[in-house]
């Protein structure tokens, strides 16, 4: 079933995205992880792509990992970043090979210790131009682009980034799932100006529970995602007790997911980090999706 079926067939389509492990111990990990996560019946399930090809074939071993477990459809991302149009096609030769269904087509982030993205030669410098080959050469893939409900932190405005976004759905997208965020009413405002851009497609909000102060505010800082003061009052008054801080997180991620379903989001899609425990005790909490 393609992606835009599964979202337009199902109230709620459940995902969660991974990333790749560096280590064994990663690896055994996320299959104990995995087993928790699968319990919930998850619609699909992404894998995070290093710049430059630098996780390839982890990318494409943990999500063979996932498929030992389960038959859950697969998706993996895929980046501009270091990388040929040539070496873009290799790779996706590769995912098809290997049952992939979908791809997360998104241009990255400048690699480590540089201060912009360059494209390499020969490669490309906007996610459009990858959504483009994949549509063109690879028509077997679901495509899944990025939108940022805060803007993306490079954009020159927030319209300039609706412009952006729009250009990647019409290039060949069948959905559109979202940074993090930490308060709804940025996704709400968001989605209905993609709606008055005439973005049809479904709308995902990405959601991360938070398990720590210091953690969520460097992630926040570089995706450009804000802190509501609340969360931020209640983490620190858990201090160093690192269990009350995850179960802050687990509350506002639940209200925030319950809020979203209240309001027929199309989807709820899981930044898991590779654990199970504060994703599932949120779907607990909701009953399920």
């Amino acid at each position: 079933m393609g992606l835009a079926d599964l979202y337009r067939e199902k109230s709620c389509v459940l995902s969660y995205e991974l990333f790749p492990p560096k280590t064994d111990a990663g690896m055994t990990a996320l299959s104990e992880n995995l087993t928790r996560l699968l319990a919930f019946d998850p619609d699909f399930i992404t894998c995070t792509y290093g710049a430059g090809g630098s996780t390839r074939d982890i990318t494409l071993d943990a999500l063979n990992l996932v498929r030992e477990q389960s038959d859950v459809p697969l998706a993996s991302h895929l980046t501009c970043v270091g990388a040929t149009a040539d070496e873009l096609r290799d790779y996706l030769r590769e995912a098809a090979s290997r049952g992939i269904d979908s791809i997360v087509a998104i241009r990255g982030d400048a690699p480590k210790g540089e201060d912009s993205f360059t494209a390499t030669e020969g490669g490309f410098s906007y996610a459009h131009e990858l959504v483009t080959l994949i549509r063109a050469e690879f028509p077997q893939f679901n495509i899944i682009v990025g939108g940022y409900p805060e803007t993306h932190p490079e954009a020159s405005s927030a319209e300039a980034d609706l412009d952006h976004l729009k250009h990647k759905v019409d290039c060949g997208a069948d959905a559109v799932v979202t940074q993090l965020f930490y308060d709804n009413s940025d996704f709400y405002r968001f989605r209905d100006k993609c709606v008055a851009r005439g973005i049809n497609l479904p709308i995902i909000p990405g959601i991360m529970p938070v398990t720590s102060l210091p953690q969520i505010q460097r992630i926040s800082a570089l995706c450009g995602a804000s802190l509501p003061e609340a969360l931020v009052a209640d983490l620190e008054r858990c201090g160093d007790d690192q269990e009350c801080a995850v179960q802050v997180g687990i509350d506002h991620a639940t209200n925030q997911t319950r809020d979203l379903v209240a309001n027929e989001v199309p989807g709820l899609h899981f930044y898991v980090l590779n654990k199970s425990r504060a994703t599932a005790d949120v779907l607990t909490a909701l009953g399920g999706v």
